[in-house]
């Protein structure tokens, strides 16, 4: 997998890079800031970009609207966004796109997952930072039919959310897949989602579905 990272912080950009190379990726560029995002990735076609939300020059925004410009130019290479503090406003739209993942910064921590996520993101899937997953969830309205799904069913929810198969889920809650298929089953009949194999399109569902009322 070719990468190329864009944060503006001296010290986590290169421990990305070395977390990446210890995993047998290829760095093929560093940046320090997102004004020459787009034009590096055009240049080098990496297979990822890990960009932190939170850049200069205003330390606003400029990770998420740089991510925006390179799916719309490039919708096949995959977007990882980072961040230390939960911010949706991108993300619906970003998620839809297919390829992106967005994490909270102390994840990075957790070599093996991080990794793991990197790769899914590149692979074209998703991987949502379960606290992003579970403000989206949270700030639902009274009357959706997400209240009528149980805990566990929230559970797998919250999982397939963050780009996990059934496989994965099953793993995480300690549940047999049998038991994973039937939650799957009944949480798409009470939110009036289509059944699909594909886990990726699954997660898309469900994610525009809890975004539909998020501003």
């Amino acid at each position: 997998m070719r990468v190329v990272i864009a944060e503006d912080q001296v010290l986590l950009r290169e421990g990305l890079a070395m977390l990446f190379v210890d995993g047998g990726h290829q760095v093929v560029e560093t940046l320090g800031d997102a004004d020459r995002l787009l034009a590096t990735v055009t240049s080098y076609r990496p297979d990822l970009v890990v960009a932190d939300i939170r850049m200069p020059p205003t330390f606003s925004d400029e990770g998420a609207r740089a991510a925006q410009e390179l799916k719309a130019a490039h919708p096949e290479i995959g977007v990882l966004l980072l961040s230390q503090h939960i911010e949706t406003a991108h993300v619906v739209e970003l998620v839809s796109l297919g390829g992106f993942g967005y994490l909270l910064k102390d994840r990075v921590l957790d070599v093996g997952e991080f990794l793991a996520a990197a790769e899914r993101v590149a692979r074209g899937g998703s991987a949502l930072d379960p606290q992003v997953v579970a403000g989206l969830i949270a700030r639902r309205r009274e009357g959706d039919p997400l209240t009528a799904l149980t805990d566990r069913e929230r559970e797998v929810l919250e999982l397939m959310a963050e780009g996990l198969t059934n496989t994965g889920i099953a793993k995480r809650l300690y549940l047999s897949e049998r038991t994973v298929e039937a939650h799957v089953r009944h949480l798409f009949t009470k939110l009036s989602l289509p059944e699909t194999q594909d886990d990726n399109r699954r997660v898309l569902a469900v994610l525009t579905h809890l975004g539909a009322s998020h501003e």
